[in-house]
């Protein structure tokens, strides 16, 4: 993941016990975790280059910076420019493990990027946009999805209830519950190992 300084040193006792109360992990996966991170990210703070760097490994085909450039706005919880450990490895226990109520939480956090507590269409647009980017060809989209601009609109005709082209936080998750591929796409990180 990066490329900076070299440091080795282990979880103490005390940030171990508030990880394992924090997230759904146990000291022997979150020390592997641990482990790999700083392996990987000497530094101990991920920057947004060497995140988008990790993403393109996982999407080739498509181009992944945007979207990463988002998963990592909601990652950067301090908003300090960089994702240190117990950002990342909570995160992580959201999106792999947590429970559909709180993967929509962080979703939802994902969508709203000017943080206001509602998504407006534009919004939704820029993410959905990102994500064809990412999966390029991969996908076979139905013809009534085949762009972002189709997909938002088939969601926002489902999901905002009141029709003012903005989604309160209800509306999003009840309307994600509600729609296969959300759940699906939700799921996509629930085998993740250290």
């Amino acid at each position: 993941f990066c490329n900076m300084g070299h440091s080795g040193s282990k979880l103490s006792k005390q940030e171990l016990d508030q990880l394992v109360a924090q997230t759904r992990f146990d000291r022997a996966e979150l020390q592997r975790w641990h482990q790999n991170f700083v392996k990987d990210c000497p530094s101990r703070k991920l920057n947004l280059e060497e995140f988008q760097k990790i993403y393109r490994q996982f999407f080739p085909a498509g181009d992944s910076d945007r979207f990463a450039s988002f998963v990592f706005n909601v990652f950067d919880k301090n908003h300090d420019n960089s994702i240190d450990f117990t950002e990342f490895i909570c995160a992580l226990s959201i999106t792999s493990r947590g429970s559909i109520d709180e993967k929509l939480d962080w979703a939802f956090k994902l969508y709203d990027i000017n943080n206001d507590g509602k998504i407006e269409f534009g919004e939704m647009l820029k993410i959905i946009d990102a994500i064809y980017k990412m999966v390029g060809n991969l996908v076979k989209l139905p013809e009534d999805e085949d762009t972002p601009e189709k997909r938002v609109t088939k969601l926002f005709e489902s999901m905002d209830k009141n029709k003012d082209q903005e989604l309160t936080y209800e509306e999003f998750k009840e309307g994600a519950k509600r729609d296969p591929s959300i759940i699906s796409a939700l799921s996509l990180y629930d085998s993740l190992t250290a």
